[in-house]
């Protein structure tokens, strides 16, 4: 599987069109993701006009998920290492693998956001938080989360957290890095922007009781 000769053509002309200040700041902003942050980042399809650029017609989730053939960069990997890989695939997406170095908890956008402010108030211990747009947010918290979510919610007197809208990434997932476009809907954000006080995340106890209350009042 790869990308289709449309899809080659439309990314090396997009790439050009948008020149090495775009190149640049991309592999950079990837080089700062392995190296300074210890994540290991994945190439990613793009769409447009509703067709992924991986070449299949029947493609589940259009330009939201990586390339089979494209090989990971690890953490580590270095500001050449990673113009040698975008070099390969102009114009592919950013996309971090959870699982290793962090899991995520994603929320509803508004719920997100107004859970961000609340904490930030509280003074409560924060990692990384992205917004992507479809209007999903993803707090960056410790590996193990996804696997402990369910059981943590019912500890906090959650019997049925269905209705709350909140959902544990671990591995085998991926989240589209800023400043790559998510699904051809627009590019994923940082609201919370990774930093040196945010390299370890945060246990995802520390913030789930908000998250679960700012949702359970938002649906209500």
């Amino acid at each position: 599987m790869g990308f289709t000769i449309g899809g080659i053509r439309e990314i090396r002309s997009g790439a050009r069109r948008r020149g090495r200040s775009f190149r640049s700041s991309e592999c950079t902003a990837v080089a700062e993701y392995t190296g300074l942050w210890g994540w290991d980042v994945v190439q990613g399809a793009r769409a447009a006009g509703g067709a992924c650029s991986c070449g299949r017609l029947d493609c589940p989730a259009p330009g939201a998920h990586p390339l089979e053939f494209a090989p990971p960069i690890p953490a580590g990997a270095t500001l050449d290492e990673v113009s040698g890989a975008w070099a390969e695939l102009p114009g592919a997406a950013v996309m971090l693998a959870v699982g290793r170095a962090f899991d995520a908890i994603e929320v509803a956008e508004p719920v997100g956001r107004r859970a961000l402010a609340r904490m930030e108030r509280m003074g409560l211990p924060l990692g990384p938080v992205t917004a992507a747009p479809d209007g999903r947010v993803h707090f960056f918290v410790a590996p193990g989360a996804a696997a402990e979510l369910p059981g943590l919610l019912y500890r906090m007197g959650w019997d049925d957290p269905s209705g709350l809208d909140l959902r544990g990434l671990g591995p085998g997932t991926y989240l589209t890095a800023p400043p790559s476009d998510r699904a051809g809907l627009g590019p994923a954000r940082w609201l919370r922007s990774p930093a040196l006080d945010t390299a370890d995340p945060p246990e995802a106890r520390l913030l789930l009781g908000t998250l679960a209350y700012v949702a359970h009042r938002f649906r209500g």
